[in-house]
Order: C-alpha cells, then structure tokens, then sequence
C-alpha cells in the first residue's frame, strides 16, 4: 500500500544513503542513478508548479468568464424585458393616438354634419325669402298690370286712320 502523504523530493534522493552489504550494488551507478531521479524529481516538481499555476489562472479565467456569462445573461433579460416594456409601452401610445385620432375624427364629422345643417337651414331660409321675394313681385306685377288694364278701359278709343271724323 502507498502512503499518499508520503512526498519524496530531489533532496531527499540526492541525500539518502543506502546502507553497505557484501555483495551489494555498485555505488557509482546508484549515486548516478539517484542524480537522474533527483533531477528527473526536479523537472517534474517544475512542470507542476507551472501546471498548478495555469490551473489556477485556468480557475480564475473561468470564473471571470462565468460572472461575464452571468452578467451577459442578466443584460440578455434585462433588455428582453426592456424590449417587452418598450413594445408594450409603444401599443398603449399607439392605442391612444388612435383613440385620440378617431375622437378628432368623429369631432370633425360632427362640425361638418353641423356645419352642412346650418347651410341647408340657410339655403332654406334663403329660397322661402326669393320665393317670397317673387310672390311680391308677381303681386306687384298684377298689379300694375290690372292698374294698366283700368287705365286702358277708361281711356276713349283711338281714332282710326281710315275714320272721316278723324280727318277734319
């Protein structure tokens, strides 16, 4: 079984020593091997380090992108409730305008359909005056006519050109 808090570092390769045994192995090729695991625990230990940094600079990104995500879909309802504020809003100003225009409309109508009575009852009033205006005058034509006629019946006759009482 491994002990997974156990962490071996290059110094720890580099120091420790292996005991003595009879027929043991060759020192010069340990020590030489302890350098390439110390140096090979040093190379990694490096490329940890630098992948624990991206992954923290990788973590960071990632929730700066996810507060913009977050911020971008906040400014996404916002303006979808703006828009849906604004469309309403443009309906209720339109459906007054259209109120307002078919009242002005209907006040226009009025005033015409008013304004047309008063020409017709002054039309009216105008043709009973012409034809009391001509009842007058037609009486006053009889008139004179019958005055003509009068004036006619009292009058002597006119002598005749061929009359002799008229030639001398």
């Amino acid at each position: 079984m491994i002990d997974e808090t156990f962490h071996l570092t290059p110094l720890d390769v580099r120091r420790y020593e292996f005991g003595n045994a009879l027929r043991g192995y060759d020192k010069e090729r340990v020590d030489q091997f302890r350098e390439q695991v110390a140096a090979e625990l040093e190379r990694l230990n490096r490329i940890n380090v630098d992948l624990e940094a991206k992954a923290r600079s990788f973590h960071e990104q990632l929730k700066s992108f996810r507060e913009r995500d977050k911020a971008i879909n906040e400014a996404l309802v916002s303006a979808q409730q703006l828009r849906g504020d604004m469309k309403d809003q443009a309906e209720k100003e339109s459906e007054l305008i259209l109120r307002e225009a078919r009242a002005e409309a209907q006040r226009i109508i009025d005033g015409a359909r008013a304004s047309l009575r008063a020409l017709e009852e002054e039309f009216t009033a105008i043709d009973r005056m012409r034809r009391g205006h001509l009842a007058q005058m037609r009486m006053h034509i009889e008139r004179q006519l019958a005055e003509i006629s009068a004036a006619e019946a009292m009058a002597p006759p006119a002598p005749v050109s061929g009359d002799p009482q008229s030639q001398g």
